[in-house]
């Protein structure tokens, strides 16, 4: 246990499980002797969630950056569930993703182009080290 502003903190591991009235992940923590998560570490495990989002989110509920998700107040808990349950996360940001990049291929646009040849879109350099942008922008881009 961890004493920070005058807070318990405790040491905690954070397990992923899905709640099935809402089909949305929710965490939960639970106690453990390794691999302990703070609530930053937490809300970065989710898809479309980065350290800007997740350390804005924290300041507007005031957790401490460094809270462990176990000391965290029932209260914190709920109004962090209610705001991440309005945001696009996870699979639906995938799948948004996936239909833009399709949309862009359907258009014929030639960001659509390249993604279809899997080829660097952004403006990248390709007539040297080809290989790796190849290699690179093969994920989750054909289907």
């Amino acid at each position: 246990m961890v004493l920070l502003f005058g807070t318990n903190f405790q040491e905690t591991r954070l397990v992923k499980v899905y709640n099935r009235s809402s089909q949305f992940p929710i965490r939960h923590a639970r106690q453990s002797k390794a691999n302990f998560f703070d609530a930053q570490g937490a809300l970065e495990s989710f898809y479309g969630i980065g350290p800007s989002v997740s350390q804005r989110l924290m300041a507007r509920f005031h957790i401490h950056p460094h809270a462990r998700l176990g000391a965290l107040a029932n209260k914190q808990v709920l109004d962090l569930s209610a705001e991440l349950s309005g945001m696009t996360l996870e699979n639906d940001l995938r799948r948004k993703l996936q239909d833009n990049i399709r949309r862009l291929r359907d258009m014929g646009t030639y960001r659509g182009r390249r993604h279809a040849m899997g080829l660097p879109v952004r403006g990248q350099n390709t007539r040297n080290q080809i290989r790796t942008a190849l290699h690179l922008n093969r994920v989750e881009r054909r289907g």
